[in-house]
């Protein structure tokens, strides 16, 4: 989906905000067919009153997180502490309603971390939708990151990257000499999957060839307690 010629038109519309739980399940399980087919009625039902109220509906709804935290060693329990909940859109409009009041990247104290993730998927490495999952990891130099973010947040939201149901979110993280950019996937043990949203954010970001791409699944950042370190995969 293209948002470009969408921006002006939703600047009369408003996100809304209500809270949504996340229920795990086994994969295997009867009662997990039953609420993807909940959930997919619930999406259809969504997308039909936006329709009908003259909105442009996404095919994912979404939220913006945000992460403050104080630099060092990554606690469990401080960490999801800090994370903020900004709002929540499953609209064109309201997409561009929200993300036109966000802070630029460049205004943000370091360390920070924006998180732009699906309905019910919290930007952690424990949660059910990421704990077999990672993430493909590209360092930019500042003052450019704002650029590559613009256009990665422009891609999930508009369902633009190949395995689309397979990502999850993405995150950018504000550090003092660089900013990372980062995109979590369900499926670690996926390799073709994996290495088909890799070749599809380098295209969707016209990344140039002097950057390289980590990969790093979750279960090995729980294990080392590091989100960007020691990575496994480059690409």
């Amino acid at each position: 989906m293209d948002f470009t010629a969408e921006k002006k038109e939703s600047e009369n519309n408003s996100a809304n905000n209500p809270e949504n739980a996340h229920q795990t399940l086994d994969s295997s399980s009867p009662q997990l067919a039953s609420a993807l087919d909940s959930s997919s009625k619930e999406t259809e039902e969504r997308q039909s009153r936006e329709l009908k109220a003259g909105l442009h509906p996404l095919k994912n709804k979404f939220v913006f997180w945000y992460t403050r935290r104080t630099p060092g060693v990554r606690n469990q329990t401080s960490y999801e502490d800090n994370i903020k909940k900004i709002v929540e859109f499953s609209t064109v409009e309201g997409f561009w309603v929200c993300y036109c009041h966000l802070a630029r990247p460049a205004s943000l104290p370091s360390p920070t971390d924006l998180h732009l993730f699906k309905e019910g998927i919290r930007p952690l490495w424990e949660d059910s939708a990421n704990c077999n999952g990672g993430k493909w990891i590209i360092r930019f130099k500042k003052v450019v990151s704002g650029r590559f973010w613009e256009d990665l947040v422009l891609a999930l939201v508009g369902d633009q990257l190949d395995y689309g149901d397979n990502i999850c979110g993405a995150v950018l993280s504000i550090r003092f000499n660089e900013d990372i950019l980062s995109v979590w996937n369900r499926n670690a043990s996926d390799h073709q999957a994996v290495m088909a949203l890799r070749d599809s954010i380098k295209r969707h970001l016209k990344l140039p060839h002097s950057y390289v791409m980590e990969y790093k699944p979750h279960d090995a950042s729980l294990r080392d307690n590091s989100s960007y370190r020691n990575t496994w995969l480059r690409g």
